[in-house]
């Protein structure tokens, strides 16, 4: 990717639809194996691609993997060695590499597709190994499963999502602790109370958070324990899960063992 790669456009490609009552979903394989939209009685719930929407970091609910969030400065150490990831947005490597790939489908059927990833073994990622996802429409919501596994050798990784919502009328979120933000807009330690919003921030957080929305509640559940939440923009919030923080390979390296594999889940309910 160039510098600002995360902003170059990115068109979603042929769609694949799932549905299930009420609810339908687009998957778009070619754009990172994103989530295009979510309707609901046939009301759209995120910030879809348009002409003045196209930046690849900037609409659907895409996956973030081999990490979430920014790296700083694209570097870090690994088993004593010194790593560069390809920039990617600014100065930093943001939300790994699966967000801007085509995705491979598996199995596609009426409410459910399985998508997987060879993940590089390049300047955008050195380590390789595979990503999968699982995305399926249930009778009241949309479960997702994502994971990734190392190859042939120990690597670090985390994982999340990055769900662009249309702006709701008010979230309902109560984490537990934040990670402050330094003057370049990094996460931090130690942990400290969280501050009154609007954010742009990574928290601990174990409790549902309910968007609020012309009397719908959109409750978000997720075996995640950081959540990123960044509601500055006027037309959007994202609210978004993740295995750790940003700048975890800094922070609090997760070393995956060759072979293993670290899997998360997130679900969207109406």
């Amino acid at each position: 990717m160039t510098p600002d790669g995360a902003m170059t456009p990115l068109p979603p490609g042929p769609l694949l639809t799932l549905a299930r009552g009420a609810i339908s979903v687009d998957i778009a394989p070619q754009a990172g194996g994103r989530v295009a939209q979510i309707r609901v009685d046939g009301v759209e719930q995120l910030a879809g691609y348009s002409e003045q929407n196209a930046a690849t970091i900037a609409w659907g609910c895409y996956p973030m993997v081999p990490w979430a969030g920014r790296v700083r400065g694209g570097g870090f150490t690994f088993a004593g060695e010194r790593r560069r990831l390809e920039i990617n947005l600014g100065r930093h490597a943001i939300h790994g590499v699966g967000f801007a790939l085509p995705w491979h489908v598996d199995t596609h059927s009426g409410h459910r597709v399985e998508l997987s990833l060879g993940l590089p073994e390049d300047a955008q990622w050195p380590f390789g190994g595979m990503a999968s996802q699982d995305i399926e429409v249930e009778d009241s919501g949309v479960r997702m499963t994502l994971s990734v596994t190392a190859g042939s050798r120990a690597m670090p990784a985390e994982l999340g999502w990055h769900p662009w919502f249309l702006k709701p009328e008010r979230l309902e979120f109560a984490p537990s602790a934040w990670y402050p933000r330094d003057a370049d807009g990094m996460a931090t330690l130690p942990l400290a109370s969280p501050p009154q919003g609007p954010w742009d921030d990574c928290f601990l957080n174990s409790a549902p958070a309910v968007l609020h929305s012309g009397g719908r509640r959109t409750t978000l559940t997720s075996d995640c324990d950081h959540w990123v939440v960044y509601d500055v923009p006027e037309r959007t919030t994202c609210v978004e899960p993740q295995s750790g923080p940003p700048d975890a390979f800094n922070l609090a390296p997760r070393v995956l063992a060759p072979g293993q594999t670290l899997e998360r889940w997130f679900r969207i309910a109406f």
